[in-house]
């Protein structure tokens, strides 16, 4: 599970913006922020950069 709507919603940021900035499908970044699919570790890192926070931020830990 990954945390990218979350922090795409706190910054104020479209998907449709992060797509772009990843070279990605607006589907593929969108299937990423409704969990539907999971970033490679390399997409998640890039993601990280891009949304100017820490890769582990993304990411849920499972209880």
């Amino acid at each position: 599970m990954n945390r990218i709507k979350e922090v795409l919603e706190e910054k104020g940021i479209k998907q449709i913006w992060l797509a772009e900035q990843l070279g990605k499908s607006y589907n593929m970044v969108n299937s990423y922020v409704q969990n539907r699919r999971q970033p490679s570790i390399e997409c998640l890192y890039e993601i990280a950069e891009i949304l100017k926070i820490s890769a582990k931020e993304l990411l849920v830990e499972n209880e």
